[in-house]
């Protein structure tokens, strides 16, 4: 087979990429269905967009940058949070329908560390779903784009720093494909964890598929975990919106205490303050719960009808009833790393949505900018793309087809030793479990590859910031900076921090 462009995943990133590539030919390829299994789909809070009287892209910045903490890419940041009306206008005339007030005007949210009303919704809390939903449809309605669902990409075919092909499997049979452009729009890494909001079969594959073709990684420690995930024995675990927050409901402890009063921001600070919160407050042995109804009560339903279903299915009516919370794994920051154009270090290949690192997020995203991001780095990706000639593919190249990925071990260490607080003699334990399984050509090498790398980042980050907070350095460094490695670098750093002899090149890169 061959494809002009390959866009991987059909979650907001890949359906935008496919749709604004057209009529240029497009091969889109899914694990599942054309878009499920994917963490746009369970995006409740919704879109920011500086679209208000009140509002400008300017303030949207300024507001992302100190959510971020530091470490937004100021460059990035402003294009992406520029693009919104580019954005809204793309999804609207694609079939999105957004929430609007009875004069037509949008309707707009606040939500954590946002100074305006500026959150745009589709259906309510369940705007994920209803933004995917329709953008699925108009792909499905589009004759330049090829699905191809049931479909794992394994391997990044690679060949002097250039795409030349994809090694996938389908209905356990190898397929190779032959492409010169590849988009990576995967999605997160919330199957690294025990505790996570993310679909579970979500463990960084376009990272590791980047990363072992050659690709530069950034950021890879800040890993952010939403404050009020329903603390329950479901997995992965239903999120409660921040929008809830938002509302006016409160956080308390089991003795009725509001332990956020003093805080900032209170229960609207940043997320990783928040998260940091409620995670103290379960070290000492506490519960945590989100105190809805002297705000909401019975207007909490019409509101809020998705998340008073998956609280109903908890046995919980949150128009009179506390929800019990707990932090869990919502959205990784760092990723493939990419310039304003979504293009990556290795030729031919570009990155949107949580797979790529754009340099928005910082240390820690601010809330409901992840579909704005997704959507304006597609937007980007299929520019740059229509703008380039072809890229000639290669039939030379061959690879073996690496076993399907297992997790279990990986994601055991991972939820032991990168969780909300880490510290420096966890984080070596980590990198020590870790290496052997990623220098392997077994079942956990994959997911051990990105568990890896965010281990490695976060112990050479010496300092707490954002989503990344340690307990042996709880200080900020004065002179904050991003980082950016490729997977050989990390074998090598992982080598020092676990002093084993790292594996090179050949294993680094089955490319």
């Amino acid at each position: 087979m061959s494809a002009p462009v390959a866009v991987i995943g059909s979650g907001i990133g890949g359906l935008v990429t496919a749709l604004a590539l057209a009529p240029q030919p497009v091969l889109l390829i899914t694990r599942a269905e054309l878009g499920a299994g994917t963490s746009s789909a369970w995006a409740q809070g919704g879109i920011a967009a500086a679209l208000g009287e009140d509002d400008s892209p300017e303030l949207h910045l300024e507001d992302t940058l100190g959510a971020g903490d530091g470490l937004s890419d100021r460059n990035a940041a402003r294009a992406i949070v520029s693009a919104a009306p580019e954005v809204i206008a793309f999804l609207e005339r694609h079939g999105v329908i957004l929430d609007r007030e009875e004069n037509g005007a949008f309707q707009r949210g606040l939500e954590a560390a946002h100074s305006r009303h500026r959150i745009l919704h589709a259906g309510g809390d369940a705007s994920g779903a209803a933004i995917v939903a329709a953008l699925a449809k108009a792909v499905a309605a589009t004759p330049s784009v090829t699905v191809m669902s049931g479909t794992e990409v394994r391997r990044l075919l690679v060949e002097d720093n250039s795409v030349r092909g994809l090694l996938c499997v389908r209905n356990d049979r190898a397929i190779p494909i032959e492409t010169g452009r590849v988009v990576l729009a995967t999605g997160g890494i919330g199957g690294l964890y025990h505790a996570s909001t993310n679909p579970a079969g979500n463990f960084g594959q376009g990272v590791m598929l980047a990363a072992r073709a050659g690709a530069a990684l950034s950021d890879m420690e800040f890993v952010q975990f939403h404050p009020t995930a329903l603390a329950s024995a479901t997995r992965p675990l239903p999120l409660i919106s921040e929008a809830v927050r938002g509302e006016g409901a409160i956080l308390v402890n089991d003795r009725g205490e509001r332990f956020l009063a003093e805080t900032p921001g209170a229960e609207l600070a940043p997320r990783d303050v928040v998260a940091r919160a409620i995670a103290a407050e379960m070290a000492l042995g506490r519960k945590v719960f989100l105190d809805a109804p002297p705000a909401l009560r019975a207007r909490f339903s019409t509101r809020f009808p998705a998340i008073t279903g998956i609280c109903a299915r908890a046995g919980i009516d949150p128009a009179t009833d506390r929800i019990p919370v707990r932090p869990a794994e919502h959205y990784h920051m760092g990723g493939i790393a990419t310039d304003i154009d979504a293009r990556t270090t290795v030729s031919g290949l570009w990155a949107v949505g949580e797979c790529a690192a754009t340099g928005l997020h910082g240390a820690n995203r601010l809330a409901s900018n992840s579909l704005l991001e997704a959507a304006a780095a597609g937007l980007a990706a299929a520019r740059d793309i229509a703008a380039r000639p072809g890229i000639a593919t290669s039939h030379s190249i061959a690879t073996a087809v690496p076993p399907a990925a297992q997790t279990d071990r990986v994601r055991s260490i991972v939820s032991r030793h990168l969780g909300v607080i880490r510290n420096g003699p966890a984080l070596a334990t980590a990198v020590t479990a870790l290496l052997p399984l990623a220098q392997s050509t077994g079942p956990d090498a994959d997911p051990a590859v990105v568990a890896l790398s965010v281990a490695v980042f976060a112990a050479l980050r010496t300092e707490s910031r954002g989503a990344h907070a340690r307990s042996d350095f709880p200080e900020k460094s004065a002179h904050p900076h991003r980082r950016t490695m490729t997977l050989d670098e990390i074998f090598t750093a992982a080598g020092t921090i676990s002093g084993a002899h790292p594996i090179h090149h050949s294993l680094a890169r089955s490319a």
